[in-house]
């Protein structure tokens, strides 16, 4: 096993571990399990994705076997993103303090100026210097979660590609492949489907017909084993 698969599979481990514990955690005096759900493929003016709908539509299937209250999107625009995220933010605030929350995101995100980004499909990029007016900033998740003060939340962001935009927007960018580390907020866990500055694979061949991404699929096929522990 590769570096890169070795990391990955630590990473999904320690995700379902999680996952798991919520589950086992929540009785009839537990808490709450609060999922928002994000899959974006139909993008209008960068390259288009195969496996973001059909990734965000199984975990949300998966995540409903696991006691989770889901809501789902696809190829949401930027003034939906936020809507969603912000609607996502008041529902875990009024859910308690034993709420767990979760998060996923598949298709295009950018790193730049040390920031992430989530790409609506809506998208429309000149200049780098548009990115927090045009996409919608990873750490807005992390704020609504944290305004929460809630036990235990998780985000999960399948969106380490390369960066999507022409040649000429990768040098507004900076170029940078992958995404950039995010410091989670106190009880938060966040989930990359690659390392830092790294990019993901959305198949492992061009023969490969699978309709998920390599990452989710390996998710998903380790979300409902039971008895993990952390």
């Amino acid at each position: 096993m590769t570096g890169f698969w070795a990391k990955c599979l630590f990473r999904i481990v320690v995700l379902v571990a999680l996952l798991s514990g919520s589950a086992r955690a929540t009785t009839p005096e537990g808490g709450a399990r609060l999922a928002l759900v994000i899959g974006n493929a139909s993008y209008g003016s960068v390259s288009t994705l195969d496996n973001p709908v059909n990734d965000a539509r199984m975990i949300s299937q998966t995540l409903e076997g696991l006691g989770f209250t889901v809501s789902m999107a696809v190829d949401m625009s930027q003034v939906e993103m936020k809507l969603a995220i912000a609607q996502f933010g008041r529902d875990l605030r009024a859910a308690g303090a034993d709420a767990t929350g979760l998060f996923y995101y598949a298709g295009h995100g950018v790193q730049s100026f040390g920031n992430n980004y989530l790409l609506p499909v809506d998208v429309a990029l000149a200049d780098a210097a548009d990115l927090d007016l045009m996409a919608v900033e990873a750490q807005s998740v992390l704020r609504q979660m944290a305004s929460a003060r809630n036990r235990t939340n998780i985000v999960i962001l399948d969106a380490c590609r390369n960066n999507p935009f022409p040649k000429d927007g990768q040098r507004s960018v900076g170029g940078t492949r992958g995404l950039v580390r995010m410091e989670p907020p106190e009880g938060a866990f966040i989930l990359y489907s690659a390392g830092a500055g790294q990019t993901a694979l959305d198949r492992l061949s061009d023969n490969d017909a699978n309709p998920n991404s390599v990452f989710t699929r390996a998710l998903l096929s380790r979300l409902n084993q039971p008895g993990m522990t952390l």
